[in-house]
């Protein structure tokens, strides 16, 4: 597969291409949902293909193949160099500075740092394995069950090995393999007033023997459904948010959205004048961290080929780097610091979602949000949100039908605490947090 893309990338140079990137890719995945007692679907899918860039002439092209035959291939490239002469010129696409890439991938050579992302047992997870999981997802969620509440389960287990192998003309070559395995149950139940309130659990890993146990995943599924029996529309009122480690990513990836090159240069973003300048509460602390074990984001290098790096994202609540990749970097003339995030790492508190509950007193619980939008531009934003009251430090009835709008400017600064459990199951790593003197709109 390698040569592959070599062999693509001096075929388009051959073509008259000044600079070319190819990579080729390959992938697997199963998935099996289970329903109510009984198999509802299987997928299996195998898949790989070429992808090449060109930079022809001051033009640039993105062009893809799943026919990597020598023969078509040289077809193919023919085809694109002529199209990318078509296209109007842009002076700012180029490859990456040679030395934005690692020395050993400029050398060609193994990467000196293995992140574990590949499960070496992968091939020997069995089609009963599977099986036997979606079942105890739908057995465990059930027995939570000791009303009959429960209408529906459905559960679902899958595994994925995906293969990637690039090369630049200005000289990069590297390869990346990585495993995943994912366990998930979503249970439906009847409400006395008829509403059908539904809930989900999920839960995955790099590696199949570091799964959490099926049965606990369906008792969380199960127990997140029944809690919202009974939901009630909250009085309006300005308070204490504790936002737990699932639903606070949401917060989070609305106000990472407008930090990338592209809304800087096109202006689409409110945080254009606030690099080195206070947006949160010091306690908002995040770093970008892609050397993590096994992490659903680690990486070595970013999706151009640049190194990968730790770095500050927001420090004690400045903003301390937009994600500007090569093509904004020039048009912005500044220095392309990554196209994007790997894995977020978070300054912890030292409590948990019920310390942090026990500690605000009186307030709102929030696990899920509902709907809702985020203005990159002016940074307005509006959410849907249901949880619990939270009375006497104690989780009192659930609640919906809520909604909170505010501004990022004004709404992060009233970040109070930050939990000591961020959610393993993102590369954004989110803890549970609490927000001050927030408005609730509700009855």
């Amino acid at each position: 597969m390698l040569q592959i893309a070599a062999r693509a990338v001096e075929r388009a140079r051959q073509l008259g291409a000044q600079q070319a990137a190819a990579g080729v890719y390959r992938s697997r995945e199963v998935s099996i949902q289970w329903r109510d007692g009984q198999m509802e679907k299987v997928i299996e899918a195998t898949s790989r293909g070429l992808g090449v860039d060109l930079y022809v002439d001051g033009r640039f092209a993105s062009v893809s193949t799943c026919d990597m035959r020598d023969e078509a291939l040289d077809r193919f490239l023919q085809d694109a160099v002529a199209l990318t002469r078509t296209i109007a010129a842009d002076p700012f696409r180029q490859l990456p500075d040679p030395q934005s890439y690692p020395q050993w991938a400029r050398r060609s050579e193994p990467a000196p740092i293995d992140l574990e992302l590949e499960d070496p047992d992968y091939a020997q997870v069995t089609a009963l394995e599977r099986r036997e999981l979606a079942e105890i997802l739908e057995q465990s969620a059930r027995k939570g069950d000791s009303n009959g509440a429960i209408l529906s389960v459905t559960t679902s287990v899958s595994d994925s090995i995906d293969e990637s192998w690039r090369v630049h003309s200005n000289g990069f070559s590297a390869a990346r393999r990585g495993t995943s395995y994912w366990l998930g149950a979503d249970v439906s139940v009847q409400d006395v007033d008829g509403r059908r309130p539904e809930e989900a659990a999920y839960a995955g890993s790099r590696f199949f023997n570091q799964l959490p146990q099926a049965i606990s995943v369906g008792q969380l599924a199960v127990e997140r459904a029944l809690g919202r029996l009974g939901s009630v529309k909250p009085a309006s009122a300005v308070q204490t948010l504790v936002v737990d480690q699932r639903a606070s990513g949401r917060l989070l990836a609305y106000l990472m959205g407008p930090m990338s090159g592209a809304a800087l240069q096109q202006k689409r973003t409110f945080l254009g004048e606030k690099l080195g300048q206070s947006i949160g509460s010091p306690l908002l602390h995040v770093q970008d961290d892609p050397f993590v074990k096994r992490g659903f984001g680690s990486r070595l290098v970013d999706s151009e080929g640049i190194e990968a790096k730790p770095r500050v994202i927001l420090d004690q609540g400045r903003l301390s780097m937009f994600f500007i990749d090569t093509y904004y970097g020039r048009k912005l003339g500044v220095p392309p610091t990554t196209s994007g995030s790997s894995n977020l790492a978070w300054q912890l508190g030292s409590l948990d979602a019920m310390g942090l509950i026990a500690q605000a007193g009186e307030g709102l619980y929030v696990t899920g949000f509902l709907g809702g939008n985020s203005n990159a531009t002016t940074g307005d934003f509006s959410l849907g949100v249901q949880g619990f009251a939270i009375r006497n430090g104690k989780l009192a009835e659930p609640v919906a039908e809520a909604n909170i709008a505010d501004n990022h400017l004004q709404f992060w600064p009233r970040l109070v605490a930050v939990g000591n459990d961020p959610y393993p199951y993102s590369s954004m790593r989110t803890p549970s947090l609490v927000f001050d003197k927030v408005m609730v709109a509700g009855t």
